[in-house]
């Protein structure tokens, strides 16, 4: 009988592509600190890269940095125009991400603020500021709080994209019952009909739901 061998798309699309050090460094980074290896998944990540560029935002919002591998990736995307602010919980893990930021040669268009999000984002909204990119990789539990504020500090046309939309496997399963589950199903339905939004949710990896803001 002829043997077969089987892998998953994720890593059969994975393995058309080359390492990328910045990416790489960070990975390593990130298990050297002993924080969380939860970054977004590489194809996820050459997305935000290539949404950023083929819109045009200028003034990105990135909720949780951890060890800037997505603000790389969201940064790549402006070609040295325009702005990434990354918000973060911890001082620690904002500091590792600035240093792989840094070392990528995007460290003069990111700002890190430190604090609890929505604080902050309450802030960002009392200085006036509007974004047209957001990415939302932070804790489950306010993901609906936080799609609440990238709405409302969005410019028309934004795009948001939020990431773990499948938790892996958990918004899936009716036996599934914590509080961020829960949220986060709520979060993935008001992504595909919340009447100001206009988009659609990526099955793959650890699914990614993507949004437009209709203007």
């Amino acid at each position: 009988m002829e043997e077969r061998y089987f892998q998953t798309a994720d890593l059969y699309v994975e393995s058309l592509y080359e390492k990328d050090a910045d990416l790489e460094r960070v990975r390593q980074s990130i298990a050297d600190n002993g924080m969380p290896e939860i970054s977004v998944a590489p194809g996820y990540g050459r997305l935000l890269t290539l949404l950023v560029g083929m819109t045009g935002a200028k003034r990105l919002l990135e909720i949780g940095a951890l060890g800037g591998y997505s603000g790389i990736c969201l940064a790549r995307g402006l070609n040295g125009e325009g702005k990434l602010v990354s918000l973060e919980l911890k001082e620690e893990f904002a500091a590792v991400a600035r240093a792989n930021v840094e070392a990528a040669g995007l460290g003069t268009i990111v700002e890190y603020r430190i604090g609890e999000a929505l604080p902050t984002l309450e802030k960002l909204g009392e200085e006036g500021e509007k974004f047209d990119f957001f990415f939302i990789d932070a804790d489950k539990g306010n993901y609906v709080n936080y799609l609440e504020w990238a709405i409302r500090l969005a410019n028309p046309g934004a795009l948001i994209v939020g990431d773990n939309a499948l938790l892996h496997g958990k918004t899936m399963d009716p036996a599934a019952k914590g509080n961020s589950v829960q949220v986060v199903r709520e979060f993935n339905k008001r992504m595909a009909t919340d009447p100001r939004l206009e988009g659609t949710i990526l099955p793959a990896y650890d699914g990614l739901c993507i949004a437009r803001v209709k203007g």
